[in-house]
């Protein structure tokens, strides 16, 4: 393999793995600090790719703003849908059974997607590249990679960095660390866990939200894509370990190496690789690899 070549496959599977962590890891904060199996995380991915197609020309009519005002109007959407979300449908599920999760969260997945329907029809659209981020950078004397990419991972690797700040150095994370740990302690030391556990939830969706929203123009934007992505999502957390942020980083970037590099190698296994790092994982490390105590 060309050297030039194999830079752009490594800046591919960290851009893929960067991206996948963005999403997985608010599927890891539902799951791990709730403990709700939210099915519908896939959809709050494709929810976020359709605003980036359709927001867009009306925040620049509205506002005059382009691509960043376009991301900041769909989070701020997202953070109100989401804590609207938690009041009315996952708030009663925290003391249910994991059954009655999956065939709620399974019925927003047929809502979500018959709304998508009605509101921007079944056809696939393409979202172009802001003009300001669509060159490229030279690599060797025959090869360049898009500006897009590298601000993609930059994006992901803020936000990485952001979340883990939050959760290690503010009051915040260790209040939301302690409610996933013992939330009826939580509620005796006169902490409003209800609140947190919806801040928590608006968080979550708003990033999956934005990973589908910055994922837009290097993709199609089309019916069930967010599918795909649950799955691989589940796949991420399961080997990460339920809850651990620093796992789903660590997971997300093994199974964009082993995604991108299996595609390149192994064309015809590509399709699953992945689970067979998933299986190996987990006969080694059944709980994952930072799985909480």
């Amino acid at each position: 393999m060309d050297l030039s070549i194999f830079l752009i496959q490594c800046l591919n599977a960290i851009q893929y793995g960067l991206l996948l962590f963005l999403v997985a890891s608010g599927l890891t904060l539902i799951f791990g600090i709730m403990g709700v199996i939210n099915l519908a995380h896939g959809s709050f991915y494709m929810m976020g790719a359709y605003m980036a197609y359709a927001l867009a020309p009306i925040v620049a009519s509205t506002f005059g703003g382009g691509f960043f005002a376009t991301l900041l109007v769909g989070v701020v959407l997202a953070v109100i849908l989401g804590y609207v979300l938690e009041w009315a449908f996952f708030s009663f599920l925290y003391e249910r059974e994991h059954l009655q999760q999956v065939l709620m969260t399974y019925g927003l997945i047929l809502v979500f997607e018959e709304l998508r329907s009605l509101l921007v029809g079944d056809e696939v659209h393409g979202v172009e590249v802001p003009a300001f981020l669509a060159g490229t950078l030279p690599l060797g004397t025959m090869m360049t990679y898009p500006v897009y990419r590298l601000f993609i991972s930059g994006v992901c690797l803020a936000l990485a960095l952001g979340m883990y700040f939050v959760f290690t150095r503010t009051r915040l994370g260790m209040t939301i660390r302690a409610g996933s740990t013992n939330r009826e302690m939580v509620q005796s030391l006169g902490i409003d866990i209800k609140f947190l556990y919806r801040v928590v939830f608006a968080a979550g969706m708003a990033i999956a939200v934005l990973a589908g929203m910055v994922a837009a123009p290097v993709s199609s934007v089309y019916p069930g894509m967010g599918d795909t992505v649950l799955i691989i999502c589940f796949v991420v957390v399961v080997i990460g370990g339920i809850g651990s942020i620093r796992g789903a980083l660590l997971a997300a970037m093994l199974i964009g190496l082993v995604d991108t590099f299996g595609k390149v190698l192994l064309p015809q296994a590509a399709g699953v690789l992945v689970y067979v790092l998933m299986a190996l994982i987990l006969l080694w490390r059944p709980n994952g690899l930072f799985a909480a105590a």
